[in-house]
This record gives structure tokens, sequence and C-alpha cells, in this order.
């Protein structure tokens, strides 16, 4: 395997607050290699998103990162607020859940890809950046891309706004997309579509990508690999057949089972027990543990360090090597 775009080593996130430290991401270690599309998946506020804003260091001031994040062999947590500035929308890009918010309302859609051009490449004149923003709404799939250039978000839908986010983020060409549940509150018709579209942009650039939904049927097709999330921590890590067909984590299983299939085998779906924990007084040992099926003494002795189990498979389960016999028992 070629060498990784992206390594994050022991990444922790956290807030100040009145009430103590709530630990957002804890100990997240992982690789992203060129060309590749890396899913993050996991219940609403099992720390993806937080774990993208850190790596993009646009996290509030409250904020406590500490780690080890490298690009391209750079620091990223550690160069200077203009080399962040350099990097960020030029090799590295992000695509924001609400693009309504992240979009400037006051200034026409094309003028803003225009700026993002020409921030990081003043040698481009206006009249090439627009050409080139028209030509990229034109990729994304917004009709009559040259009249909509000039026209301002609110005269958008929400799925051609989402285009347009697409395309202002790939304008410099970026090694890494970060697409932030890109399809949140969009109908099914559209969330196909702007999947379609990021995985049209992703092949033709040759661009890597992190896709962080909390939808598993959205990364069937078309992710390289998957990771799992919960309460912080990343609970297992795999290739698609591994955490959809081979699964060795108690988490990643009660996930699958709580999300219907297409070819209606399953006679009813089987929600997870209890809520997530809070994140300011987590529960001793594993954070699952009072969710789960085959919680026991050990599982609340100390945090499970990850495993592996296979070629690219990673679980944290202090009962993974029983978990084959455990679900027997229990099916």
């Amino acid at each position: 395997m070629s060498d990784a775009l992206l390594t994050v080593d022991h990444l922790n996130v956290g807030f100040a607050t009145k009430a103590g430290i709530v630990q957002a991401a804890t100990d997240i270690t992982f690789e992203i290699y060129p060309g590749e599309v890396l899913a993050v998946v996991g219940e609403s506020g099992s720390g993806k998103s937080v774990t993208a804003l850190a790596l993009m260091r646009l996290h509030p001031d409250n904020t406590i990162v500490t780690g080890d994040v490298r690009f391209e062999g750079r620091d990223l947590l550690n160069m200077s607020d203009r080399e962040m500035r350099a990097t960020r929308g030029n090799d590295i890009a992000m695509i924001f859940q609400d693009p309504m918010t992240a979009m400037n309302p006051v200034f026409a859609v094309g003028d803003q890809i225009v700026e993002t051009i020409r921030v990081h490449d003043s040698s481009v004149s206006k009249q090439e950046a627009w050409t080139k923003s028209v030509d990229l709404l034109k990729l994304v799939g917004v009709p009559e891309p040259k009249q909509r250039a000039s026209q301002y978000p609110h005269e958008y839908s929400g799925g051609m706004r989402q285009r347009a986010m697409i395309a202002m983020a790939i304008a410099n060409d970026p090694k890494l997309l970060i697409a932030d549940e890109p399809t949140t509150a969009l109908d099914v018709t559209v969330q196909a579509q702007v999947m379609e579209v990021l995985n049209e942009v992703q092949a033709e650039t040759g661009s890597a990508m992190m896709l962080i939904t909390h939808d598993l049927g959205l990364v069937a097709g078309s992710a390289d690999r998957v990771q799992v999330m919960y309460a912080s921590r990343l609970m297992e890590t795999g290739t698609i057949d591994q955490i959809f067909y081979e699964s060795q984590n108690p988490y990643t299983m009660a996930l699958l089972d709580s999300i219907p299939d297409l070819d209606g085998l399953k006679e009813q779906l089987e929600p997870i027990p209890g809520n997530p924990p809070s994140l300011l007084n987590p529960p001793s040992g594993c954070a699952f543990r009072p969710r789960c099926a085959f919680a026991a003494d050990v599982c609340a002795a100390e945090v499970p360090v990850r495993v592996r189990v296979g070629d690219q498979h990673e679980s944290r389960c202090a009962r993974t090597h029983e978990l084959e016999t455990l679900v027997g028992v229990t099916s």
C-alpha cells in the first residue's frame, strides 16, 4: 500500500465547560491513503464531526486538542495559522452539513467560488476564475450553470446548494475531501444524486475522501474502508465486507441490526436499547457496556484496547475473540 496521505495518531479533542471537560474524541488513530474513500459512521454525538473539525483546525476557542496529525508529513496541529489557511481549502477541503449556513448569503454562488480560487492563487484573473466556477457548477450537475453562477444561495434548492458546496470544495483540486454529513436534510432521491456526484468527482479528480455519516446505507456503495465511532472512540475499522458481513464488535452489530435491509429478510428491526452516555461522565470501562448484549464484568474493569482481528480489521472490545461463540449462543 502507498504512503498515507493523512495520519492521525492518538488524537484527543475536549471542550472546557463550567461543568468540566467534555471529551468528544478520544485516542483517535487512523490513516487515509491517496484515492481511497474512508467512511466514518456512528450515532449522532459520537465524535465524527468533532474529529473532522479538529483536522481542519476549525474548532472553537474552548477546545483542547492533543495528539499528532500529519498531512503529507506536515504537522497540521502545530503549523502556523498562515500555513493552515493555505492548506485549508487548497490541499484539504471540507463539505459542510448545512450549505445554507456555510455559504455567504449576500454573494452570488459564482463569486464565492471565484474567491475560493483566487485566495489560494492570486495569479488567476477574475475572468478565468469565473469561467472555472461555471465549469465546476456544470461538473457537479447544476443545470444552466452560467445563469446559476449569478444567483444567490437562497435561490438554490437544498440539493443544488449541496452541489454548489461540492463545486467550491473541489475548486483547487484538493488531495483530500472531508464530506461531513453531505446528505443531511435531503430527501432520498436527492441524497442518491449528491452521493453520485461525490463519487464521480472523487473518481475523476483522484482525491481521497473522508465521508462522515450516521447512515450506514450511504457508505455501502461508496467507501473502501469504514470506521465505526461510539461515545468519542473508534470501535471498529475494516473494509466494507468486514464491517457489514464479518463484524467483530457488539456496537457495530447492534447498529447493523437497527437498520432495514433492502431484501426485506429481517423479520423485525432491533433498536439499540438505552441512550449514548454522557461524555462529561462516561461509564467505567467500555462506554457501550450499559447497552451491550454481551457485557461482562471485564467490560467494566477497563477501557478495551483495539485488537487486530484480520488484515485491515480492528475492533475495540474486551470480548472480541469470544464474540463468534457468544453470538451463536444468543441468536
